[in-house]
C-alpha cells in the first residue's frame, strides 16, 4: 500500500507539472507568430540550442496573410512571371535553337550522302583486280597470250616485222573504223587489245582470218588485222585498246 500511494503521488505531481507548462507553451507559440523556437540536441554537445524557423512575411502558417500565389489574386504576375511569346529578349534563344536544329539536320543529310557514296564504291575484291602486271619478255615473236582483266580476256601480241610492215602499209583513213596503228599502241612490237568482238561480244581466234597476224571471229565472220582493226565482216568497230603502260624497263605491261 505504501508503494502504491507513493507511485500515485508522483504520477499526480507529474500531471500537475505538465498542466502548468501548457499555458507557457501557448504563450510562446501564439504571442510571437513569426518565430518558432524548437529545442534540439547538438551533435557535438549535450547543450540544447534553439532553432529559428521564419514564415514568409512574418505570417503564421494557415493564416490568410500567409498564402502567397504569384498566379492568382492580388499577387498575380503577368504570364505567370514568364516572358511573353515573341518578346525581343527571347530572340537569341530562339535563333540558337533554330540554328542548332538546322545544324543537326545538315549533319544527318551529309552522313546519309557519305553512306550512299561509300555504298556505291567498288568493293575490295574489285579494286584488287583493277590492274594487273604481265611480263612480256617471254612472249615469242609472232605469239599472242591471253590474260584476264576485270573479267574480260586481253590479247597481248608481239608482232613480227612482216606483220608491222603490212599494217603500216594500209591506208587507215579508208577503213570502216579509221584509226592508225600508231594511235593504238605504245611500242611497235607489242599490241594490247581486249579479246572481245565488237559485234556481239564473242572471243576471236588469234593468228587466224584473212589478214596476217590478225584475229578471226568464227561466230559471224569478222576479220581483224594485226593492229586489231576491223577489216571484214559485220563488226562495226576495232578491238578496244585498254589503258596500259610499260613498267620495269619495258619488261612488263601494267593493264588498268
Amino acid at each position: 500500500r505504501a508503494m502504491a500511494a507513493l507511485f500515485a503521488s508522483r504520477l499526480a505531481g507529474s500531471f500537475a507539472a505538465r498542466a502548468g507548462l501548457l499555458p507557457a507553451l501557448r504563450t510562446q507559440l501564439f504571442s510571437r507568430p513569426a518565430v518558432f523556437r524548437i529545442p534540439c540536441a547538438s551533435m557535438s554537445s549535450s547543450a540544447v540550442q534553439p532553432v529559428t524557423i521564419k514564415t514568409p512575411g512574418g505570417a503564421m502558417p494557415g493564416s490568410e496573410s500567409y498564402a502567397y500565389d504569384p498566379y492568382t489574386g492580388a499577387n498575380a504576375v503577368a504570364n505567370g512571371g514568364r516572358l511573353a511569346p515573341g518578346d525581343p529578349s527571347r530572340r537569341a534563344f530562339t535563333y540558337f535553337m533554330l540554328g542548332s536544329a538546322r545544324f543537326v539536320y545538315a549533319s544527318m543529310a551529309r552522313l546519309l550522302v557519305l553512306k550512299f557514296v561509300n555504298y556505291m564504291n567498288a568493293s575490295a575484291d574489285v579494286l584488287a583486280l583493277a590492274s594487273i602486271e604481265v611480263p612480256v619478255d617471254g612472249i615469242p615473236e609472232g605469239g599472242c597470250i591471253v590474260v584476264k582483266w576485270r573479267g574480260k580476256p586481253v590479247f597481248i601480241k608481239k608482232r613480227t616485222g612482216e606483220e608491222l610492215q603490212e599494217v603500216l602499209s594500209v591506208d587507215w583513213k579508208g577503213l570502216r573504223d579509221p584509226q592508225s596503228d600508231k594511235a593504238r599502241r605504245i611500242e611497235e612490237e607489242v599490241l594490247v587489245v581486249l579479246g572481245v568482238c565488237t559485234h556481239l561480244g564473242c572471243v576471236p581466234i588469234s593468228n587466224a582470218g584473212d589478214f596476217k597476224g590478225g584475229w578471226f571471229c568464227p561466230c559471224h565472220g569478222s576479220h581483224y588485222d594485226a593492229s586489231g582493226r576491223i577489216r571484214k565482216g559485220p563488226a562495226p568497230l576495232n578491238l578496244e585498246v585498254p589503258p596500259y603502260d610499260f613498267i620495269d624497263g619495258g619488261g612488263k605491261v601494267k593493264i588498268g
